[in-house]
């Protein structure tokens, strides 16, 4: 008796498949995306060929990117958070440094940084080849980096960490010298990857010492 009450209990517990959010979806379809820029170029780049890759239909994609710019706006913003990991938690409170170390990913993993760099080379190139896309690069890419990054050093002037009198200024700065270390000239120049890293958090030790307040 008691066996037979629990067996429809039993087989509704399993119930249908939980599908896709709509979050979910998009995400895949972004990262899906990035990897065909990187590989066939923006112009090489079908919303045919992403809907065929993440196994949806064409009208399916179209519901979450109305266009092919659509969709690669998206992947730069995606990028711009493979760069640099803002904004950060409000209630955050650690040494400048260390955080600095955190919002560049300095110690990010190898698949990741090769991924990231894989898209900082198709960025390079794309920029050469469509110049269209050179005033979405800059705007949702660099110029809204920056605008992150300033915004983050605007509140720790505020809890009186660093001294700074243009933080815009500050995050170029930064920006400049971290990448510059990453995906410059000289980025293949490191012995390995701990040697690239301890330089880079040597010019965050000293970005942060010469904005030391008084």
């Amino acid at each position: 008796m008691d066996s037979d009450d629990t067996m429809p209990e039993m087989k509704r517990s399993r119930g249908r498949p939980k599908t896709q959010s709509d979050d979910e979806r998009r995400q895949a379809i972004v990262e899906e995306a990035q990897r065909t820029f990187v590989e066939l170029g923006y112009r090489g780049t079908t919303t045919d060929i992403v809907a065929a890759r993440c196994r949806i239909s064409k009208q399916t994609l179209y519901r979450v990117f109305e266009s092919k710019a659509d969709l690669f706006l998206a992947v730069v913003g995606s990028h711009r958070r493979m760069m640099l990991a803002l904004p950060r938690p409000e209630d955050e409170d650690r040494p400048v440094d260390e955080v600095l170390a955190d919002i560049f990913m300095i110690d990010i993993d190898e698949a990741a940084e090769r991924e990231r760099e894989a898209f900082i080379s198709f960025v390079i190139r794309e920029s050469q080849q469509v110049p269209e896309l050179v005033d979405i690069l800059h705007r949702e890419g660099v110029d809204r980096s920056r605008k992150l990054l300033a915004e983050w050093l605007d509140l720790q002037v505020g809890r009186r960490m660093l001294a700074i009198d243009n933080t815009l200024s500050g995050a170029r700065m930064l920006m400049d010298l971290l990448f510059g270390g990453m995906a410059g000239p000289g980025s293949r120049d490191w012995k390995d990857r701990a040697d690239r890293n301890r330089h880079l958090r040597r010019c965050i030790g000293v970005f942060v010492r010469g904005n030391q307040p008084h």
